[in-house]
């Protein structure tokens, strides 16, 4: 199904506080044919996301030395390598031109692979020793993935890394990063597929505060059956990506209020209210001027509802007829959470529908706590946009292992944004994504929880129910060839649609819960 692209409001930081705040919210906006403008790419900095980013950067951006990716030293392009690390760590230099804007907006630094020392067993052959990077320093980071030229090409292999703590001497344990990440990507012939700016990725390994890395990729070995080994893909790259620093309280229109955003398992701020200068930027304003009839024009948070105060503001409500929608539940915007709405593509992208819910999980490990939580949203959302070269962050929700829940891909939350999670099944369908790794761990009962409840809000607004089965058109996926018919639940795993282990076993397992718990709370 052909996504609707409609272009993002257009404002001035003065204009925004004129937005209208009465805006339906529960239909697609209708295509913006003309000015609906398809991800692009420029032929000089291949993955580097949308052109918005480039051309509207901020000022202290402007001495970057290659755009592709903001701090994308090592390449072609690039000035800088990291250097080896010693045995006690030394602080990076900061790039030249580098202010404290640019640090909190984070940063991303890619290194090309190297070819790793072939090993002892010369009967393996060459390919088997395969790429990687010795220990190094670099300027800090906290998240890691490779990625790679051609997003149509596998990985076959394994992909490890261990790091050192930012002001640390000791490394950890080699790591295992997921390679198998190409399921969760747009639909083939979307216009963000054919961008030309997609790239092959790996999922990204969540590590903390780290200023050292060692990274070792190594092709699958032969067998008697592959008497060679399948090579690894061309253009192997490093990512290490900075989240740059928590977001202060919002600004706010003066006469507005403001009170922070408090996440579940962390301590709660006294409860105080500041009115503050209004501060926000064309992007910001637009993507929050679609929420903008369920919360406040800048809103860190949109706040949960009754079943009642839902129903009535959902305006679904028929003589006679009772509708099945769960309260709404407490979501954290992408201001909440510290988006930086100038590295997505500028226009939003939409379907007809939500017909289904897909959920995964983001194998991001977790070594995480709900604090971390927004950095790691920041993490991965700089992941998918500058490093795999898609047009925002992938999952149109996130659930940490506390039960918040967080906005994910732009466009508004009681929308029917088209997402890049569930490849083949993005048209009519939501996915999302609970932060962690679930394959021989056990979810967290509350982020079961917050999956029920977002699902009983979400897919109530567009009459599904969390325990029936809908059919769907398969986009083409490793699963389901191009226009196949595909009856599968409601609320199902990622590994429904595609084959796959995401949304992890342990997960997988707990969707029946999730089904009619969901279901319950709609009032079925």
């Amino acid at each position: 199904m052909r996504a609707l692209l409609v272009t993002s409001v257009g404002v001035t930081c003065a204009a925004a506080l004129t937005l209208p705040l009465a805006a339906p919210a529960l239909s697609a906006p209708a295509a913006h044919s003309a000015s609906a403008r398809p991800p692009s790419l420029s032929p000089e900095s291949p993955g580097s996301g949308p052109p918005s980013a480039r051309s509207e950067a901020a000022p202290d951006e402007a001495n970057e030395t290659n755009r592709r990716g903001e701090a994308r030293e090592g390449g072609e392009g690039g000035t800088l390598e990291a250097p080896e690390a010693p045995e006690a760590p030394e602080a990076a230099p900061p790039r030249t031109g580098e202010t404290r804007a640019a640090a909190l907006a984070g940063s991303t630094q890619s290194l090309p692979l190297e070819p790793l020392s072939a090993p002892s067993d010369r009967s393996v052959g060459p390919a088997a020793s395969g790429q990687g990077l010795d220990r190094r320093t670099a300027r800090p980071f906290s998240l890691v993935g490779v990625v790679w030229d051609d997003a149509e090409a596998e990985l076959h292999g394994t992909v490890q890394v261990r790091t050192r703590a930012t002001g640390g001497t000791n490394w950890s344990d080699w790591q295992d990063v997921e390679t198998h990440n190409a399921e969760h990507a747009a639909d083939l012939g979307s216009a963000e597929r054919a961008s030309g700016a997609v790239r092959g990725a790996t999922a990204p390994l969540w590590v903390g505060d780290s200023d050292g890395v060692e990274v070792r990729v190594r092709p699958e070995a032969a067998d008697p059956q592959h008497p060679a080994a399948v090579p690894l893909p061309e253009g192997l790259r490093l990512e290490l990506v900075d989240p740059g620093a928590d977001p202060a309280p919002e600004p706010a229109p003066a006469g507005r209020t403001v009170t922070p955003a408090a996440f579940a398992g962390n301590p709660v701020p006294p409860a105080t209210t500041t009115t503050v200068p209004e501060a926000l930027t064309a992007e910001s304003a637009a993507t929050s001027a679609v929420n903008a009839d369920l919360a406040p024009l800048g809103a860190t948070v949109i706040p949960a509802l009754t079943k009642a105060e839902t129903e009535e503001e959902a305006a679904i409500v028929a003589a006679g007829a009772k509708p099945y929608i769960g309260p709404r539940p407490k979501i954290v915007t992408r201001k909440g959470w510290g988006a930086d709405e100038k590295l997505r593509e500028r226009n939003f992208a939409y379907t007809k529908s939500v017909k289904a819910a897909f959920v995964h999980h983001s194998a991001t490990g977790n070594n995480y706590t709900c604090k971390q939580a927004p950095s790691v949203l920041r993490s991965i959302y700089r992941y998918h946009v500058k490093s795999s070269g898609w047009r925002d962050f992938g999952y149109n929700f996130a659930v940490d292992k506390c039960g918040n829940i967080y906005e994910g891909r732009a466009g508004g939350v009681a929308k029917a944004v088209l997402g890049a999670h569930t490849l083949g099944f993005n048209t009519n369908t939501m996915g999302v994504a609970v932060l962690g790794t679930y394959s021989s761990t056990n979810p967290p009962a509350a982020a079961v929880t917050a999956v029920s409840k977002l699902t009983a809000w979400k897919l109530g607004l567009f009459g599904a129910n969390p325990k029936g089965k809908v059919t769907l058109v398969s986009g083409g996926s490793g699963k389901y060839s191009k226009g196949k018919k595909v009856k599968m639940n409601v609320i199902s795993g990622h590994r429904d649609g595609f084959a796959t282990e995401c949304p992890g076993a342990r997960l997988y397992k707990k969707l029946g819960k999730a089904r009619t718990s969901s279901a319950k709370l709609q009032g079925r």
